[in-house]
Formats: structure tokens, C-alpha cells, sequence
């Protein structure tokens, strides 16, 4: 995952200090440039941040100062602001993060068009031989009723088929395209008889489990949407790894905003007009289902699960 010269790298980043009249956060400090496991081969760290919980606070107050003179005070504030949706201060904090991730992750994730991106790229430079294979328990059937979603585990012979065709697969494109290239990593010939393939073209042939690298920064509002809906376990397991351990930076970046965060969207539900008016008659003692409820079937019973009761 990380080479010998790629932690050394990274050791001496950690190693590296400065003085500055910039809010810090000792429990980000902590974690910066330190690459968190994703998956079989990627990774999530934090590169750089800008910002706090207080100066979400002194945007929202468009104060001089550092907040106010309680934390509690500014936690109020925090979670009015997250509670009625004012997102504007919550931009006012950002974080980049430097990302390896298979490349059929990284064309779902481009979907958030709210950050500014770098990736990798494979018109300059030789992508590495790392492909993601799925460990057993996430390797499953297409659902029957999700065209989106996973299904049953495959086990045994198909599940064995089915991961030896994606670790071949992966292999032969790689080699196919390293031949095509005619040069190794470092940029050698591998034959100085043969001319390679330019790399922006030789690049079309590899599979969609290869890893690829970025820079993601975003603002803090951005970024929570991101992570409310790949946080989700409707999300795809594996863009879903890559948001747990960004969970977890934010929790240690601005623990009053995650706090609030956590109550307000996470461990939080949206009803409808019509679910709302259902919960109403239920309030009052009337005997409701769903043909009287004027709900689908679908609502019904979304709104049941969300009330942990039977449809």
C-alpha cells in the first residue's frame, strides 16, 4: 500500500513543525499526512485543513474574535445552524485529503462536484500494478428488486470463479499495458528496439479495480453532504469504506460540528407531508394502515422501518 520511500515521506512531514497565529486542532495535528487502511490497497489522509468549530462560529456571528465566551455557547450555536440548515458558515472550514482508490470508486465519488480534485494522472506517469479484488463477504449477486444494489453472498465454486476472473483480468491488462508501454516504472525501455504506446492511450486498456491516486478539498458543508450519503448503508460498500475513515478525521477536526452532525443528519429522519399527516392520526389515537393511510406501499413502509414498527 504505502512503499519504503513513500512512509519516508511521510515520516518527515510528521516530523516537520511550525509556529503560526492560525486555529489549530490537536487531535487533526495528530492524525495529519498518517494514511488510514482503505480497502485492500487504498488509503485516506489528511493532507491539509483550514478552520474549526469556532470559526464556523465567528462566520455565523461575523465576529473579530474566536467564538464566544462559553463552549457550551458555541455548541448551542453549532447546532442551531446544522438543525435549520444554514450551511453558509459551515463552508467557511476546509480539508483536503489525499485518496488511493480503485478507479470505478473514484468515477462514482467525481459525482460530488463540490470539491476541488487532482488526480493522478496517466498521461505523464505509470499507474501502479494494484487492482482492488473483493474480499468474499462483499462479493455478491445482483439484486432482484435493487437494480443498484447487491443480492445474496456467492460462495464456493462461483465465488471462486468470479474472483480468479477478476485477479486474472486485472493481471493481463496490466501486462498488456506495461508491453504496450515498453518501459518499466522507472521510465526504462524494456526493449530499446521497440517503440510504446503514448501513455495517455496505452492507459484505455486497464480494468475499472485499478487504483488511482487524488488530492479531494472540500469545505465542511460539502463535505458532510458527502458523507451523509456515502456514510449510508444504501451507499455501495466500497465508496462507503473510504467514507467511514473520513468519519473519523471530522470527528477529530470539529467534534462539536460531528456531534451535531451526528443528531441531525446520521441518526436522523425526513417524513413527508403526507407521513407526517399518517403520524399526526396515529398521535390522536386512530387505527391507521396502509390502503388508509394514502401512502404507497414504498412510503408506508419506509415510514414503519424508520418508526422500528411492523408495516
Amino acid at each position: 500500500m504505502i512503499t519504503r520511500d513513500q512512509q519516508a515521506e511521510i515520516d518527515a512531514a510528521r516530523a516537520a513543525t511550525a509556529q503560526t497565529r492560525r486555529a489549530t486542532v490537536p487531535a487533526l495535528e495528530a492524525m495529519l499526512f498518517q494514511a488510514t487502511p482503505v480497502l485492500d490497497h487504498g488509503f485516506v489522509r489528511v493532507i491539509d485543513y483550514m478552520g474549526d468549530d469556532a470559526a464556523i462560529v465567528q462566520a455565523a456571528r461575523v465576529s473579530y474574535g474566536r467564538g464566544t465566551r462559553k463552549v457550551s455557547e458555541d455548541a448551542g450555536l453549532i447546532r442551531y445552524l446544522m438543525r435549520h440548515r444554514h450551511s453558509t458558515p459551515f463552508e467557511m472550514a476546509e480539508i483536503k485529503y489525499h485518496v488511493k482508490l480503485p478507479i470505478f470508486v473514484a468515477r462514482q465519488w467525481i459525482r460530488h462536484r463540490t470539491a476541488n480534485v487532482n488526480e493522478y494522472s496517466a498521461r505523464y506517469s505509470i499507474l501502479d500494478r494494484e487492482f482492488y479484488i473483493p474480499s468474499p463477504e462483499h462479493l455478491a449477486a445482483q439484486s432482484d428488486s435493487n437494480r443498484q444494489g447487491r443480492g445474496d453472498l456467492l460462495t464456493g465454486d462461483a465465488a471462486a470463479e468470479v474472483l480468479d476472473i477478476l485477479r486474472s483480468d486485472a493481471m493481463r491488462t496490466y501486462d498488456n499495458y506495461a508491453h504496450m508501454l515498453n518501459e518499466a516504472p522507472d521510465g526504462a525501455p524494456l526493449d530499446p528496439a521497440r517503440q510504446g504506446l503514448a501513455r495517455e492511450l496505452a492507459r484505455m486498456n486497464l480494468t475499472l479495480n485499478t487504483y488511482t491516486q487524488w488530492y479531494w478539498k472540500c469545505d465542511l458543508h460539502n463535505l458532510l453532504h458527502f458523507l451523509s450519503l456515502r456514510t449510508d448503508a444504501h451507499a455501495q460498500y466500497e465508496i462507503r469504506a473510504y467514507a467511514d475513515a473520513m468519519l473519523a478525521t471530522v470527528e477529530a477536526w470539529v467534534p462539536q460540528t460531528f456531534a451535531a452532525f451526528k443528531d441531525f443528519r446520521l441518526g436522523a429522519v425526513t417524513f413527508s407531508a403526507g407521513m407526517l399527516a399518517v403520524l399526526k392520526r396515529m398521535l390522536a389515537g386512530e387505527a391507521v394502515d396502509q390502503k388508509a393511510s394514502g401512502l404507497s406501499k414504498r412510503e408506508w413502509g419506509e415510514m414503519m422501518a424508520a418508526l422500528g414498527r411492523e408495516g
